[in-house]
C-alpha cells in the first residue's frame, strides 16, 4: 500500500518537481537524465558494472578512497557514480578521472529508475551513507542486484523521524544486502530500525582514509602562501564550508581580532559557492577588505598584500582541502548553524587544530575522538568565538600541540577502506555463487565482480 500511495504523490507532485529543477540554475543541467533519461555513453557499457550512489560532495569525498582501492583491485569493472548536485559531479569528474564514469541520479519515479537498472544492469549497488529511495531499491531488489550500504550513519534527527515509521523503514532497510556501518551508535540504530542483523557491520568511517593528491599550485605551504598572496609573517585563519548566519559571526570575531592582530587573515570558503556575490555583500557591510580566490592575478595579489588585514573569499571548487594547510587553525562549517558539521578531518588532516560548534550531529564520532584527544575547540556560544581564537593566537605552543594530537587520530582510525574493500568483495562473491555464476568451488582469489 505504501509504495502505490508514494507512487501516487510522486506523479502528483512530479510538475512541481520538475519546475523546480527548471528554475533553479544549478539542477538544470542533467534534466533529461534525472527523468530517465540513461545518457548514451551509459547505454553500451561492458560488465561488470557497479552502480555507486553518492548524492553530494561530501559523500563523493567519503567514498573516493574506496573507489580507487577497487579500481585498482579489478581495473575491468566499470564504475558509475551518480550523484544529485552539481558539486557532487565535480568533484567525480575532478578526482576520479580514469576510475569512474559520472552521471546525474534520476528521480525516484518508477519508469526513470527502472530504465537505469535495465540498462546498466549492474553486478552490484552501493549507496552511500544514508540516503533512502524506495523504487530504486525495489527495481534493484528485482533484478536481484546487490545492494551495499557504505560508510552508513543514521543521524539523531533521521533516527527520531524514522522511528515514526519503523515497519516502513524495515521494509526499506530488508533490501539491503550489507551495511558497513561508522560507528557502534548508527549499528545499533539501524538494527533497531529492522536492518537485518547478519547484515550489519561496523567498520569506521572512510574519510579517515582520505589522501589529499598532490597538486602543483599547492604542493607545499608556501606554494599555497604564494597562491594566496599571503606572506610568511602573517596568521591565517580558515573557515570552510560556512553558512549563512556563521559567516557573519565568524566575520564580527575577525574584526575584533583584526583591529589588534594587524597580520591576520581570514580565508572564508562558503560551503555553497553560488552564493559567493551575497556573501560580497555581507563582507562589505563589515567593512572589511576582501578578493575573491578566482580574480587574484599576479597585480591584484601584490596590492592586497599591502592592505592587510583582509578576507580571502575562496570561490573555487576543490582547493578548500588544500588550503586549510596554512591556517593555524581551521574552522569548520555547518556547525554554529543547526546543519550537523561537515568535513571536521580536512584541517586535522594536516595537524592543524579543529575549530566547530555545537552543532555536530552528522560528525558526532569524529567531534568527539577529536576533542577527547585535544585536538580541538568547541564552541558552545557565538559570542566566545573570537576568545577562543585568542586564545590560539597568543598560544602558538599550544597551537602546535593540537595540531600534533589532530593528526594522531586520523592516524589511529586508517584503514577502513581495506576493510570495507574485503566485505564488498565477499558479498561479490557470495551473489555470483548464489547465482550460479560461479562454481562453490572456485578460488575466493579467482573471483572478481562478477555479473
Amino acid at each position: 500500500m505504501f509504495w502505490l500511495i508514494y507512487n501516487v504523490l510522486l506523479v502528483l507532485a512530479s510538475p512541481v518537481i520538475v519546475g523546480l529543477l527548471l528554475t533553479r540554475k544549478r539542477c538544470q543541467r542533467g534534466l533529461r537524465g534525472r527523468l530517465g533519461k540513461v545518457p548514451n555513453e551509459l547505454q553500451h557499457l561492458s560488465d561488470p558494472v557497479v552502480w555507486v550512489h553518492a548524492v553530494s560532495l561530501g559523500e563523493v569525498t567519503a567514498v573516493l578512497p574506496l573507489l580507487r582501492a577497487m579500481k585498482e583491485a579489478d581495473p575491468q569493472q566499470v564504475i558509475v557514480v551518480s550523484t544529485v548536485t552539481e558539486t557532487g559531479r565535480e568533484m567525480v569528474l575532478n578526482q576520479l578521472k580514469g576510475v569512474a564514469i559520472h552521471c546525474y541520479a534520476p528521480l525516484d519515479f518508477w519508469w526513470a529508475v527502472n530504465r537505469y537498472v535495465r540498462v546498466l544492469n549492474p553486478s552490484l549497488f552501493l549507496l552511500v551513507e544514508s540516503e533512502i529511495w524506495p523504487n530504486l531499491l525495489t527495481s534493484l531488489s528485482q533484478h536481484q542486484v546487490p545492494v551495499c550500504l557504505v560508510n552508513g550513519r543514521i543521524s539523531s534527527r533521521s533516527f527520531s523521524r524514522y522511528q515514526m515509521v519503523k515497519r516502513l523503514m524495515k521494509r526499506i532497510w530488508s533490501f539491503l544486502d550489507l551495511a558497513l556501518m561508522q560507528t557502534a551508535q548508527d549499528a545499533e540504530r539501524i538494527k533497531q530500525l529492522g536492518a537485518n542483523q547478519d547484515v550489519v557491520h561496523v567498520t569506521g568511517n572512510m574519510k579517515f582514509d582520505q589522501v589529499v593528491d598532490p597538486h602543483e599550485k599547492f604542493s607545499s605551504i608556501q606554494a599555497i602562501r604564494a597562491t594566496l598572496g599571503v606572506r610568511d609573517t602573517e596568521l591565517v585563519i580558515v573557515a570552510g564550508s560556512t553558512h549563512p548566519q556563521e559567516e557573519e559571526q565568524l566575520l564580527q570575531a575577525y574584526q575584533s581580532l583584526s583591529q589588534s592582530k594587524k597580520n591576520l587573515v581570514l580565508v572564508l570558503a562558503p560551503r555553497h559557492i553560488e552564493r559567493v556575490s551575497e556573501l560580497e555583500a555581507v563582507i562589505a557591510r563589515f567593512g572589511l577588505s576582501y578578493v575573491r580566490r578566482t580574480h587574484m592575478n599576479d597585480e591584484n595579489v601584490v596590492s592586497i598584500e599591502q592592505n592587510s588585514p583582509r578576507v580571502i573569499l575562496l570561490d573555487s571548487r576543490g582547493e578548500l582541502p588544500y588550503v586549510y594547510r596554512v591556517g593555524f587553525v581551521g574552522f569548520v562549517g555547518g556547525t554554529l548553524v543547526p546543519i550537523g558539521g561537515h568535513n571536521l578531518l580536512e584541517p586535522a588532516q594536516w595537524g592543524r587544530p579543529v575549530m566547530f560548534g555545537p552543532h555536530v550531529d552528522h560528525c558526532q564520532d569524529i567531534a568527539r575522538q577529536l576533542l577527547q584527544a585535544g585536538g580541538a575547540v568547541q564552541i558552545h556560544e557565538p559570542r566566545d568565538l573570537g576568545s577562543h581564537l585568542l586564545h590560539l593566537l597568543e598560544n602558538s605552543s599550544e597551537v602546535e600541540q593540537m595540531g600534533k594530537k589532530a593528526l594522531s587520530v586520523v592516524e589511529q582510525n586508517r584503514g577502513v577502506v581495506q576493510k570495507n574493500l574485503k566485505m564488498i568483495r565477499q558479498l561479490s562473491i557470495h551473489q555470483a555463487i548464489t547465482t550460479g555464476l560461479v562454481s562453490p568451488s572456485l578460488d575466493s582469489s579467482e573471483i572478481t565482480y562478477l555479473k
